[in-house]
């Protein structure tokens, strides 16, 4: 039983370990968030099941997943947990590996590269850098019985970089609360819209303007928010959108890697 971190979305960012996993899965159960490139990546003979969740939509609850996953395990199969980005970050991954040890399933967690440093990369946007920020702040913008409980005080402090996952439909007062508590409606905000694939986009703007943009229907969900003065470094460092995928050998590796799980299959 593999808890899989499918990473951000560019399949070239998945580890080694995740790839082999996927080509040999009997199951694999994944999450709304994993790319249609990463799961062109299963193998032919995997079942598998979506159990993603929304805002106020969730597929499969929680706990049936947890259970399912047990079930599947005690019977022999080989199951892929495939979860967007890392299973530790905003995954629920925690929560699932509890359940397979009480139930004594033999299981490995294989880590992947989280939305924060995966986005933040492919915009040109150090998280940390000695000039801007010390301290990174990875915070989740989900609203907890109607507001959001976190400690605006310390996330307001100097030297550091905030990154709000699943922040993007409660923006404005994620933004509101920051000025209210000290931080300069001029402070540099980005957001990322389907970061490190072919779609990405990146709208920089401060805490003040961007809201609106959002209000307007101008950003698009999923994408992640990041807010510092490391922001204000995109403009000169933003590599992967100045290139163009093409450039970057975006597709030329994709190919590559259809090419390697074909020539799998053919050996097995």
């Amino acid at each position: 039983m593999s808890l899989v971190g499918a990473g951000p979305g560019d399949p070239e960012l998945l580890t080694l370990k995740a790839y082999k996993r996927l080509l040999t899965a009997d199951v694999v159960l994944y999450d709304r968030l994993v790319s249609d490139e990463v799961l062109a990546l299963i193998g032919p003979q995997a079942e598998r099941f979506y159990v993603g969740k929304a805002k106020s939509s969730h597929s499969v609850p929680q706990t049936e997943i947890n259970q399912t996953l047990v079930t599947w395990a005690k019977q022999g199969k080989r199951v892929v947990r495939l979860k967007g980005g890392d299973p530790f970050i905003f995954g629920r991954g925690g929560e699932e590996l509890e359940t397979l040890v009480a139930e004594k399933v033999v299981v490995e967690v294989i880590p992947g590269i989280t939305a924060a440093s995966g986005c933040a990369a492919y915009a040109g946007i150090p998280l940390t850098h000695r000039d801007h920020a010390q301290s990174v702040r990875f915070v989740t913008g989900h609203l907890q019985h109607g507001e959001c409980k976190l400690d605006w005080q310390a996330l307001t402090c100097s030297g550091q970089t905030l990154v709000f996952y699943m922040g993007l439909s409660n923006l404005e007062a994620i933004c509101q609360a920051l000025i209210d508590h000290g931080l300069a409606p001029n402070t540099p905000l980005a957001l990322i819209e389907q970061g490190t694939t072919q779609h990405q986009r990146t709208h920089i703007g401060s805490l003040q303007q961007l809201p609106e943009a959002f209000r307007q229907g101008v950003i698009k969900p999923p994408s992640l928010v990041i807010i510092g003065s490391v922001v204000s470094l995109h403009a000169t460092l933003s590599w992967f959108e100045a290139n163009g995928a093409d450039a970057v050998g975006f597709d030329e590796g994709k190919h590559q890697l259809h090419q390697d799980a074909k020539a799998s299959k053919s050996r097995e």
